[in-house]
């Protein structure tokens, strides 16, 4: 999806928020490099509000998306200034029937190689509805933490969550968290522990702010993650209320604390497209992480921006360029 007139757009555009001038920026030729590197996005949104029973996540009201619906074909248009080759779709719904629906969707669009679905664990009739959903090779794991009233806090420690966690480690697959507090990154921890053979990818952790009487121990529960090699993170919503710049350097003391603490094979590439746009455009959120990862190894960006995506959520190439990856 990247060409020469997409670079020196992405060229003009940083010289424009003087984030080139400014003191670590990388050389031009690695901004380049960085830019050209493969993408496996491991977070987008996909749904469709003109549906008959609408959609109950219709993104920021401010992105195309939010009247026309977010689909794999829209994606693909808003991506095709970067070298995306792969995306995962988180599900954004508490409706057990879009499940199905997600899976369908991606189904139809090579570019989609996972769906993170969305059930309660804690259900009764979890094990029916996760083992129906697991046959389709699509699904790649399941998200649940603070959205549509779901606690984790509470459900870390209710030996039916664990057990159905359980199920999910043996299935092979991943469980995303929503939306990090200092409670939920404890939760996890203790998770963790409980099934230590289960993936978890925490979502969206640049964007958690700690309050000062939470720094200690926000501190002590990412040195208590950073033990756990089955824990992973991504590294997205660096945009965020309070901190929309898009100058990589305003972002870099975050970004190197997670860095240095999951290290290069823990971190993950995610848009959050659209949802990003509720905070700042998703071209000015990926040159971010372009820049910053610029300054860093061409095998630490390789991880970051897709290798890694491989190791957590196992999915199964689905193209020619998917397939390069595999080597």
């Amino acid at each position: 999806m990247a060409d020469d007139a997409a670079f020196a757009l992405s060229r003009r555009s940083l010289l424009a928020g003087g984030a080139a001038t400014i003191a670590g920026a990388a050389p031009v030729m690695a901004q380049t490099r960085a830019r050209a590197t493969p993408m496996v996005d491991t977070h987008i949104h996909l749904f469709d509000p003109t549906r008959p029973q609408g959609a109950p996540y219709r993104g920021p009201k401010t992105a195309v998306s939010y009247a026309t619906g977010a689909s794999p074909a829209l994606y693909r248009q808003v991506m095709r200034r970067h070298p995306v080759v792969a995306a995962i779709h988180v599900d954004a719904s508490p409706w057990v029937e879009d499940n199905l629906w997600a899976l369908q969707q991606a189904a139809r669009d090579p570019i989609m190689v996972g769906v993170i679905g969305n059930f309660r664990i804690e259900a009764p009739d979890f094990a029916e509805i996760f083992t129906r959903h697991a046959k389709d090779p699509l699904l790649r794991g399941l998200r649940y933490g603070n959205l549509w009233r779901y606690d984790i806090v509470a459900q870390a420690r209710q030996s039916v969550f664990i057990d159905g966690l359980k199920r999910v480690a043996d299935a092979d697959l991943v469980l995303d968290t929503a939306n990090p507090r200092l409670d939920l990154l404890q939760a996890v921890v203790r998770i963790s522990d409980a099934v230590p053979h289960l993936r978890v990818v925490i979502d969206h952790l640049c964007k958690f702010d700690p309050a000062p009487a939470e720094m200690a121990a926000y501190d002590g529960v990412l040195r208590e993650m950073a033990a756990r090699p089955n824990l992973f993170v991504k590294l997205s919503s660096s945009l965020h209320a309070g901190h929309v710049s898009p100058r990589m350097i305003d972002h870099k003391a975050r970004l190197d604390q997670l860095f240095e603490t999951f290290g290069a094979g823990r971190v993950l590439f995610a848009s959050d497209w659209p949802n990003v746009e509720g905070d700042g455009p998703v071209d000015v959120a990926i040159a971010i992480v372009q820049d910053y990862f610029a300054l860093k190894s061409a095998e630490d960006r390789r991880r970051f921006f897709w290798g890694n995506a491989i190791q957590a959520y196992k999915w199964a190439p689905r193209t020619a360029a998917q397939r390069a990856l595999f080597g």
